[in-house]
């Protein structure tokens, strides 16, 4: 824990200038034993959406059936036999089905489930269309939320909630213009770096002592305003949590060697933007331009500002009281947040858009694969320990007309908007040798 002391003591102390002791382990019990938002589906839908997938009759081990479909986990702490995300509730006395943070933001790898790793196989788009349907309710979204297995649009959520939303949070119709974009296809970052960070989001966009802007989704329409108000004791808690949180150590065996070889080449190399590790670690928090950068900018671009004029007016901003400013005000950046990288062996895929299913592959760019798929199980079979990542299969001549939209989701092709796997090209100047070296000690962080 001492090497985490310098960030955490400031996000600790933002929260007690506002009057809130924040408590790791009731913020733990807070986020794994209840959902923020009301329940969406019936206990009848979830037990009856097997009638949606074409088959026959309901499998054996259901939980674990509906888990693969949809790309969700074990959860490793009591959730009633139900996989991270979905939890059942009671609601006017029927038993019912709400979704959690966890949907997203508990991910799997190497056979073990984590909360706290970003969920690089959720088919979310498919498990609102079915449930919705098995509910007998119309399937559509309001708006797509996946365009491409293991990425959502969080951001367009956000855009899309706040809409409806006064800038006190009372619900209103008709929804406000916030220019909402399409296909931002982000991947979930792992909760474990936001004790490094002082800004969060792909863009760094967003102050990370901000306990509000993590309570963005509880804009649920049956939410309300004071039903927000009053879940920020518990989001202090939990933000709590999330800074307590320590990245899975690299399961297979490292060679030592090579690894001390490759961690003067990542110093020399990739230390600038991305930082230096062990008890003297050091961050510096870059966002770097998008003309530097060169990756697939339509992330950057996707939040308007007039999002972002209103957001600042909001109850989410309005967070803080000081001798300068009351805000935590949301930002205009030039580029991508450069991450941390601890635990980088589990967060794979790679870049802000997922585009990229290994670390060899962010070191040589002309090695990427274009139109490429992978099983979306998280199994130890299914993981790269040499390239550092997910197993995959390239694809040639796809004929998406041939296709069910489930099945195109499963297939990434960097062709399409939003999921360029371009720029990040540091590492083509290095020698494979020296990439190799790189891979080693990127195990060990």
């Amino acid at each position: 824990m001492a090497r985490w002391k310098p960030a955490l003591l400031f996000v600790l102390l933002a929260a007690n200038s506002l009057g809130a002791e924040p408590n790791a382990k009731l913020g733990e019990k807070a986020l794994l034993s209840r959902a923020f938002n009301p329940p969406i589906w019936t206990k009848k839908a979830y037990d009856e959406v097997w009638k949606q997938w074409g088959i026959d009759q309901k499998p054996e081990n259901y939980h674990a059936a509906f888990a693969a479909r949809y790309g969700l986990h074990p959860a490793p702490y009591d959730n009633g036999g139900y996989p991270m995300g979905i939890r059942e509730t009671t609601f006017l006395f029927k038993s019912t089905i709400a979704t959690d943070c966890l949907m997203c933001h508990g991910g799997s790898i190497a056979g073990k489930s984590y909360v706290g790793l970003g969920n690089a196989s959720l088919d979310i788009q498919t498990l609102y269309e079915e449930m919705n349907a098995a509910d007998g309710r119309k399937a559509q979204t309001p708006f797509v939320f996946s365009y491409v297995r293991g990425t959502n649009e969080a951001g367009n959520m956000s855009v899309f909630l706040l809409s409806y939303r006064t800038p006190d949070l009372v619900f209103q119709r008709p929804p406000r213009d916030l220019r909402m974009r399409e296909f931002l296809c982000e991947d979930v970052p792992a909760w474990w770096l936001l004790k490094k960070k002082k800004t969060m989001y792909h863009t760094g966009g967003a102050d990370a002592r901000s306990v509000r802007s993590l309570m963005q989704f509880m804009m649920h329409p049956l939410n309300r305003a004071e039903d927000i108000y009053k879940a920020e004791k518990d989001f202090r808690h939990i933000q709590a949590y999330l800074l307590d949180l320590q990245p899975p150590e690299y399961p297979f065996a490292i060679d030592k060697k090579l690894a001390r070889d490759g961690e003067r080449l990542f110093v020399k190399h990739c230390a600038k933007c991305h930082g230096t590790y062990g008890d003297q670690w050091t961050y510096p928090n870059r966002i770097v331009p998008i003309e530097v950068i060169g990756t697939d900018r339509t992330r950057f671009d996707g939040i308007s500002k007039e999002f972002g004029r209103y957001y600042n007016r909001s109850w989410f901003a309005r967070e803080k009281k000081g001798w300068y400013a009351d805000d935590y005000l949301a930002s205009e950046t030039v580029g991508y947040q450069a991450p941390p990288l601890d635990g980088l062996w589990a967060t794979a895929p790679y870049l802000h858009n997922g585009s990229v299913p290994t670390v060899y592959h962010v070191l040589n760019s002309k090695a990427r694969p274009v139109v490429y798929t992978r099983s979306f199980r998280t199994g130890v079979e299914d993981y790269d320990a040499e390239k550092l990542g997910w197993k995959f299969v390239e694809l040639k001549n796809v004929d998406d007309q041939k296709l069910s939209p489930m099945e195109r989701r499963r297939i990434y092709d960097t062709r399409l908007p939003g999921r360029g796997n371009g720029g990040h090209r540091f590492g083509d100047r290095l020698s494979e040798q020296e990439r190799w070296a790189i891979i080693e000690y990127l195990k060990t962080l």
